[in-house]
């Protein structure tokens, strides 16, 4: 289980994360959202976070997403700093590009870099599904299909 919290207030985002950096460790960020267009909308957001726990460290982070019409590109992309030994770094990124077919459809491809996933790959690629509904949306990600090393992972989210 993975939990992620984001508040924004105008430009405001601040984001809290647990077992994301590392299992038993939690993470918060604050940054500024730079937004630019209406047609085509280009969303960025520069964090700076610290994470505590089973990993301690602290963690410059940019989000960014990219609307035109049915089609949305979505990163979010960190570099992760061990307090205890500053060798032990590791850059993190999940990107998403997806196509709205419906107002509560979304398909698309996914990609994820990782450490913290034990995995014999270093970039995992995948699939994405997804579902919203008035508030709720709901997103199937099958990672490595066609390998023997695929698995899926789910997310829910609720906005209010």
């Amino acid at each position: 289980m993975q939990p992620t919290v984001t508040a924004d207030r105008g430009a405001l985002h601040l984001e809290s994360r647990y077992n994301y950096e590392e299992r038993n460790s939690v993470s918060a960020f604050a940054g500024w959202t730079f937004g630019f267009g209406r047609r085509f909308r280009l969303d960025v957001t520069p964090m700076f976070g610290a994470v505590a726990g089973e990993r301690d460290g602290v963690i410059p982070a940019l989000e960014l997403s990219f609307t035109a019409g049915p089609v949305e590109f979505y990163s979010e992309g960190e570099y992760v700093i061990d307090v205890h030994d500053t060798s032990d770094r590791f850059l993190y990124n999940w990107s998403e590009l997806s196509l709205w077919p419906a107002d509560w459809l979304r398909v698309g491809l996914v990609t994820q870099r990782t450490r913290v996933f034990n995995e014999p790959r270093d970039v995992q690629r995948g699939l994405l599904g997804g579902v919203a509904i008035g508030r709720f949306e709901g997103v199937l990600y099958w990672f490595n299909p066609g390998s023997s090393d695929r698995y899926v992972v789910t997310s829910f989210a609720i906005s209010f």
